[in-house]
């Protein structure tokens, strides 16, 4: 960090298998590939800090790598394999990838252990929500306690409904507000909350939108695109507080031996 720059490592947000891929001639040859919105990136340089993009590797390099950053984004993406919380699959389950699962899950739980700062956005906080032994509701459409439509047809960087914080929550301390105005792309959401990990913000229709874990300096997670709403409060405030929760981890961390 010569430059005073964290460095934050963001999950990419999937798999995507090679016949996936459209080949063209001036390019490689379709494989397996990861992708990342650059949003992502953008938001956490903005906010100050250097980003790398982490794909999925071995469970035992996690280690090494938290090694390596002082913070950590988990991104939007796929569904969670129900297997992972001890559920059977949903008939309107979306395509999962369970290895990529259990990267981001274990990339959390040791994050947390560690006491690394983490944004984990969409997808993000439900694998956090899982990596705490929390469960997911599946299929949103079908879910009594989702009346609002959670995927709008809006732009990224358009409101689609209304959340209201815990005002003694550490994401309304960084928006200043204890309601704001959200972006919504989900299938899935939170359902029962997993260990230390506190609801700090509900839609309305009551479904959990953002949660903390209160005894972390910077553990925290959305249901919203925070990295799409760049002009508003929404976004950028939390961007700012992983990046200083980053910069003060990283003058004062002991990395295990």
């Amino acid at each position: 960090m010569s430059d005073g720059r964290p460095l934050i490592g963001i999950s990419a947000s999937e798999v995507r298998e090679a016949q996936m891929i459209r080949q063209i001639k001036e390019g490689e040859p379709p494989s397996h590939e990861v992708s990342l919105g650059l949003s992502y990136v953008e938001s956490v340089t903005a906010a100050g800090a250097l980003a790398v993009v982490l794909p999925p590797v071995a469970l035992d390099l996690v280690p090494e790598i938290l090694d390596r950053v002082e913070g950590i984004c988990l991104s939007g993406g796929p569904d969670v394999d129900p297997s992972l919380y001890g559920a059977e699959p949903d008939p309107n389950l979306g395509p999962t990838d369970p290895d990529f699962d259990r990267f981001e899950i274990e990339l959390a739980r040791v994050a947390v252990e560690r006491g690394i700062p983490m944004l984990a956005i969409c997808r993000g906080i439900q694998v956090f929500n899982v990596s705490r032994g929390g469960t997911l509701i599946q299929h949103l459409p079908d879910a009594e306690p989702a009346t609002l439509d959670h995927r709008q047809d809006e732009p990224g960087d358009q409101p689609g409904h209304g959340v209201r914080l815990d005002p003694e929550s550490r994401i309304a301390g960084l928006m200043g507000r204890s309601e704001t105005a959200v972006n919504t792309f989900h299938h899935q959401a939170v359902d029962e909350l997993g260990e230390d990990l506190k609801a700090v913000g509900w839609a309305d229709d009551g479904l959990v939108e953002a949660v903390e874990v209160p005894d972390h300096d910077f553990a925290i997670g959305t249901q919203w695109h925070a990295e799409l709403m760049v002009e508003g409060q929404a976004g950028p405030p939390l961007f700012n507080g992983l990046v200083e929760s980053a910069r003060e981890y990283g003058r004062t961390r002991k990395v295990p031996a």
